[in-house]
Parts: structure tokens; C-alpha cells; sequence
């Protein structure tokens, strides 16, 4: 028996692993999920102040703009609230002592730490990633007189530096755990989003990669920032400088809408430019154990009924169970199995203006990027995008630190 593709639909959630812990948003909702000392799971459930009506949010590439900066601080905050439940269990029944930034700014303290570390981050991320390559090119500069050639080092530089620092932290084994939960996330997202029932033995089957991951999003950045910089060039030393921190917005807007079309859409074209970041997330993925699935799951039920989405987009079946013999000739093995379908392709094989379309025929058109209506030759708009792009409208908003996007309108997304 062939094995059959498993067809996905975008859900609308995306999440991020935070220490001991998973965080998953729905829309204007998300849950942080962590595993104390004590062994308990700790599920908080918070809102956002987020209207997807905004225009803000609705302006092709504005909206990744947006969405880069709000994620970079929603990101920070949920990794500090996770770290303080663990620091908190840890530390109860000793004595606590002030630190100097509590002596200080006593209420706020907390918020001057978060603002020092967002700041930090940032000024540390524009040096590893942009002015050690430019340096380095710089010197390179007064031996190699091609420019373009020291351009392309130059971009070379910032990828081979992005992914050794990936790979570096990963030694790390509070890091190897993050990516260990990272992985788990992205295994529940795609468990509720080829139809599976969301139990841990599922996701544990499921896959750890996903295209709507930050990871990808990252490298997007990284890879773009190289070609741009390519084709806008000047020879005065400090517009240089200027020049590529002023296309860090513009970066995060063309990646946002990059990642979307990646995430919802299927041609060999945005495959291709998937692929690398698939690769990446090799690494910054691990395969979890099933107690941080369990997290995972917390977390997702706690803002999602995916036993509601998948009744509405999947329909399931069991069938017999067929091998193939030596002489080409399938047969049943005795055994059954449970085979899972689009709800929206099994009703459009049922109805009757499908004329000779079948099955085969379907997959085959949407594999190669189709539409629902081009795939089965008709007009009606009833079935479009069956393969889980644009469906329902699915709103919310995208985060990037490895949040797998939350789709924004028409556009949607999701991780």
C-alpha cells in the first residue's frame, strides 16, 4: 500500500519554549505552561491587548515590522516568568535577600532588569551579526580590491556566524532542554494540524519541524540582509553602518511575509526556500521526552479546542490494512488502521458537481500548489485552499522567537 501523504491545515496557534516550559497563543490569548521542581505542570493563561483589525496590522510587510518588535518583548517576558516560577519554587522557605537593582528601583526593579537584557540582546546581536563580518571585510578589503567579492564575504561571514552560534549554544545543557521543548512545541502544532488526536503518544510520532518556526524566520533575516546589501552599497564608512541597521525593519517585514506564504502555501518554489531553515531547526529542535510533551499539551488545551477544529476540518476512517507482494498484488493484512482526510476534499469527492475529478487527481493538482477550485476544475469558491491556506480567515498575531507564527487575517500563519 502507498503511503498516503498526510494533508495539514493551519490551525492559528503558534508557540515558544521557555525554560522547563512551552507557551502557546491563540489570537489575543496565550498560556504558559511549566514543569516545577516539585513535578507538577503550572499553567498560566494570559490575554494581550491585540485588536487584528488595527491597521497597523493589516499592511502588507508594516505588519511584520510590528509584529518582530512585539514578539521581541512578549518573548522576553514570557522566558523571565517562566525562570521566576522555577526560582520561586527553589527558593521558598528561604530567606530572601534584596539585590542591589531591588534596593534601588524597589517595585520596578524587575522592569529595569527586563529593559537592561532587551537592550543588551539587541547591542550584542548587532555585533556578533553585523559589525564583526563588516570588520572582518573591512580588512579582507585592503588585500582584495573586488568589491563585490568582499561583499560576498562579508554575507558569508554572517551566515557561517548565525549558524556556528546556534549550534554553539546548543552545547549548553539548559540550552539542549530549551531546544528539547522547542521540539515539543512544534510536534503538538503538527499533531492537531494533520488530524491526529492530541495525546502524547501522537505527538510523540508527529514531526519536530515545522515551517512557521522563528528559526526559519531568523535565517530569512540573516540571508535577505546579505542580498540587499549586495545590490545598496556606498563607500562612506559610517552610512555602511547606518545602511544595514536601517534594514533590520525592513528584514523582519519581507521575512514575516516570506514565512506566511511558506507556512500556507505548497509549490517546489517556496519548498526550496524552506528547506534550509527546515535543516537549521535540526538544531535548534531536539526530540522531547513524553514529560515535556505533557507540558506541551497543557499549554495548547488551555487556549485551543483542537477536538473542535479537527471535527470541523478532518474526517476519520478506519480501513483495512494492505502490503504490497512480490508479484505487485496488494492484499489485507487483517489489520486496521486509521486513515485521516480534509474534511473539505472528502466533501468535495461526495458532491456531485465534481464531475470525473478523483482523488488521485486532487492530490496530485494540490501537491503541485493548486488551489481547492483549480484543483477540481470549478468555480464555485466553495472549497478553496483545501490545503489548509487562508482557511476561515484565521486571524491573529505572529511571533517570531520560535513562535511559529499566529496568521494575520487572510494572510495567517501559525509554531
Amino acid at each position: 500500500m502507498a503511503k498516503r501523504r498526510r494533508r495539514s491545515v493551519f490551525s492559528g496557534i503558534g508557540g515558544q519554549a521557555v525554560l522547563e516550559g512551552v507557551m502557546m497563543r491563540n489570537r489575543k490569548e496565550y498560556a504558559i505552561a511549566v514543569r516545577k521542581p516539585d513535578g507538577n505542570i503550572s499553567v498560566d493563561i494570559k490575554q494581550l491587548d491585540y485588536d487584528p483589525k488595527q491597521l497597523k496590522r493589516r499592511i502588507p510587510f508594516v505588519r511584520g515590522i510590528v509584529s518582530f518588535v512585539e514578539s521581541l518583548t512578549l518573548g522576553m517576558d514570557i522566558l523571565s516568568f517562566s525562570a521566576s516560577l522555577i526560582e520561586e519554587e527553589e527558593e521558598e522557605g528561604k530567606e530572601q535577600k534584596k539585590s542591589l537593582f531591588e534596593k534601588i528601583f524597589k517595585d520596578k526593579a524587575e522592569d529595569v532588569v527586563m529593559g537592561l537584557t532587551v537592550l543588551f540582546s539587541i547591542a550584542f546581536a548587532i555585533l556578533l551579526f553585523m559589525v564583526i563580518p563588516y570588520a572582518v571585510s573591512e580588512l579582507l578589503g585592503k588585500y582584495i580590491r573586488n568589491k563585490s567579492l568582499i561583499l560576498l564575504i562579508e554575507g558569508a561571514l554572517r551566515i557561517l556566524i548565525f549558524i556556528l552560534y546556534v549550534a554553539g549554544i546548543a552545547l549548553m545543557k539548559d540550552i539542549r532542554r530549551l531546544y528539547q521543548y522547542h521540539g515539543a512545541e512544534h510536534k503538538c502544532i503538527n499533531c492537531i494540524e494533520t488530524g491526529r488526536p492530541l495525546t502524547v503518544k501522537n505527538v510523540m510520532k508527529s514531526s519536530r519541524f515545522h515551517k512557521r518556526c522563528g528559526t526559519s524566520f531568523m535565517l530569512f533575516v540573516v540571508v535577505l540582509g546579505v542580498i540587499l546589501c549586495f545590490f545598496i552599497r556606498t563607500d562612506v564608512i559610517w552610512m555602511k553602518i547606518a545602511l544595514r541597521l536601517a534594514l533590520i525593519p525592513v528584514l523582519a517585514g519581507i521575512s514575516y511575509e516570506l514565512l506566511q506564504l511558506a507556512g500556507k502555501k505548497e509549490s517546489f518554489l517556496l519548498s526550496l526556500i524552506s528547506t534550509p531553515g527546515l535543516w537549521l531547526q535540526s538544531v535548534t529542535t531536539r526530540e522531547p521526552d513524553e514529560s515535556m510533551v505533557e507540558v506541551a499539551i497543557a499549554a495548547t488545551e488551555a487556549v485551543f479546542d483542537w477536538e473542535a477544529f479537527q471535527d470541523k476540518h478532518f474526517v476519520r476512517k478506519m480501513v483495512k490494512k494492505t502490503r504490497t507482494e512480490s508479484d505487485g498484488k496488494e492484499v489485507e493484512t487483517g489489520e486496521e488502521t486509521m486513515q485521516i482526510d480534509v474534511r473539505e476534499i472528502e466533501e468535495m469527492l461526495r458532491s456531485g458537481n465534481t464531475g470525473v475529478i478523483n482523488r488521485e487527481l486532487i492530490n496530485n493538482r494540490l501537491n503541485a500548489g493548486m488551489d481547492g477550485n483549480e484543483a477540481a476544475g470549478m468555480n464555485t469558491g466553495a472549497y478553496g485552499d483545501m490545503g489548509g491556506n487562508n482557511m476561515n480567515n484565521v486571524q491573529g498575531n505572529n511571533a517570531y522567537g520560535n513562535m511559529n507564527g499566529y496568521g494575520n487575517n487572510r494572510w495567517g500563519q501559525g509554531q
